[in-house]
Parts: structure tokens; sequence; C-alpha cells
């Protein structure tokens, strides 16, 4: 009996779902200061604007690319001060995670993951580019990504075979 058991929670660790970070990595990064050196001569109240997308690709059965697009604007009055832009990726293993779960995993899961290292590759190069640091506020990954539903939904025209199966 104890066989049975064993071979019993054997089955079920084999269908447990499987989550792993493989591998983070700057896939591209751009730093301009446009007006340089001037723009150091204005005093420092930009005006700061952030946007930002996620993608994805499936690069074997269980691996997914992850990119995380940062663009990040300052300007002084109308003038650019400087412009990051940074693809911040990783590989996740994502196994036994299907459907509506695995599209939350890679929309707002692993992009809330990566968030940190863009955070801190923009605020490096900002630096580097000798002006003051930028440290970005957290994002809400879960209700960007269910607005991205919401919007797909609606220029779908109704439900999507996702709200039809709850």
């Amino acid at each position: 009996m104890a066989e049975n058991e064993q071979a019993a929670a054997g089955n079920e660790n084999q269908a447990q779902p499987q989550f792993a970070l493989q591998r983070i990595y700057v896939k591209d990064l751009s730093f301009e200061s446009p007006n340089s050196p001037t723009v150091f001569q204005e005093q420092w109240k930009p005006q700061v604007n952030l946007d930002l997308n996620t993608s994805h690709n499936k690069i074997s059965d269980n691996q997914y690319e992850v990119v995380l697009s940062l663009t990040v604007t300052a300007k002084i009055d109308e003038k650019v001060a400087y412009i990051v832009e940074i693809q911040q990726a990783g590989v996740f293993l994502v196994k036994g995670i299907e459907g509506p779960q695995l599209g939350q995993m890679l929309g707002a899961y692993c992009p809330n993951i990566l968030f940190p290292y863009a955070r801190e590759a923009i605020d490096g190069v900002v630096s580097k580019g000798s002006f003051p640091a930028l440290m970005l506020a957290p994002v809400n990954f879960d209700a960007i990504y269910a607005q991205a539903l919401k919007r797909k939904q609606e220029e779908a025209g109704g439900e999507t075979k996702e709200e039809q199966t709850h």
C-alpha cells in the first residue's frame, strides 16, 4: 500500500505546474541627451513620461522569452533632456500552465519580475548621463494586463472564449 501511495504522489508531482526564471538580460538599451550640455544650465524640474510595453514569444515547448520595453522621456519645458529606451528580457520555464493562467503569467507576472532590473538599468544610465537619479515608481502589471484584455475583448466585439468558459 505504501508503494501505491508513493506512485500516486510521484504522478501528482509530475502534473504540478512548474515555473522558473532561467535568465535575465538586457536585449536593447539606448540613451540620448540631444540638448546637452545646454540642458544642464536649466533648472531641473523635468516632466517625465514613461511608456511601457510587454511581449512574449515561445522559444521551445516550455520556454518563453518575455520582453519588457520601457521608454522614459524627460523634458524641461519643451526641451528633451534625455530619452532612455530599454528592452529588459527574461527566459522563463513555464510547464503545466495553460489558457488564461498562462496569459496572466506571461503578461503580468513575468514583467513584474523584470521591472526592477529595467528600473535599475535606467537609473544607472541616467546617472552616467550626469542627470539626477531617476527611480521609477512601481507598476501594477496586473491592472495593465487586465486593461489590455478588456481592450482586446471590446475590439473583438464582445466576449472572448476565455470569458465564455467561466
